[in-house]
């Protein structure tokens, strides 16, 4: 945990030390963040964007968690992951089983997570897309259950310079199967030679 600026933020460096490390950082000519964008609500109009698959609407509709128990909270959280892999690949129940539990125990807070859920949108009006002003990369999985890949193409279309690096077979996230591609695309798009 590092403190600053009055804000308390979690941090983690995995990979080998000698390896060139990855930061991202503001700089006045270049802005690198990921940022999730509901692209339904991003895009004019919605575009008639398809919506979510069954199984995760089923999933977030018929799926309970007693946030006051570790173990109700990881087998949600796992329940979640298997949903937003997309079932195109092969789920690791293990390798997910074990982060989410590190999650759960490290967690000052683990309800917490549900806050993203309460931020209202407000109504407040928004510059377009088209007024981003610097060059996107937008990721996306072509089995992303939540925001099928639609989404992501219409995002990057609506992005001036806007690139899309499609992900086969992801769903909902990155895992280390696409660190292939995404390491390489992310070092491209910044200009550090890979």
């Amino acid at each position: 945990m590092v403190r600053a600026a009055g804000v308390e933020l979690c941090s983690e460096a995995f990979g080998a030390p000698p390896d060139p490390p990855v930061l991202l950082v503001d700089h006045p000519s270049r802005v690198l963040s990921l940022v999730l964008i509901s692209t339904s609500r991003a895009v004019p109009g919605g575009r008639g964007l398809p919506p979510p698959t069954r199984e995760f609407t089923r999933f977030v509709s018929d799926a309970r968690v007693d946030w006051s128990d570790a173990d109700s909270v990881v087998e949600y959280q796992v329940a979640s992951a298997r949903v937003l892999a997309g079932g195109r690949r092969p789920f690791d129940e293990a390798a997910a089983r074990d982060l989410v539990r590190r999650d759960v125990e490290r967690a000052r807070d683990v309800a917490a997570v549900r806050n993203h859920d309460a931020l209202a949108d407000g109504g407040r009006p928004r510059a377009p897309l088209a007024s981003i002003a610097v060059p996107a990369l937008v990721i996306h999985g072509s089995a992303d259950p939540m925001f099928p890949l639609a989404h992501g193409e219409a995002l990057a279309e609506e992005l001036p310079g806007g690139r899309l690096l499609v992900l086969e077979d992801a769903g909902h996230g990155v895992g280390r199967a696409d660190w292939e591609a995404v390491v390489p695309a992310i070092l491209g798009h910044t200009d550090i030679a890979v």
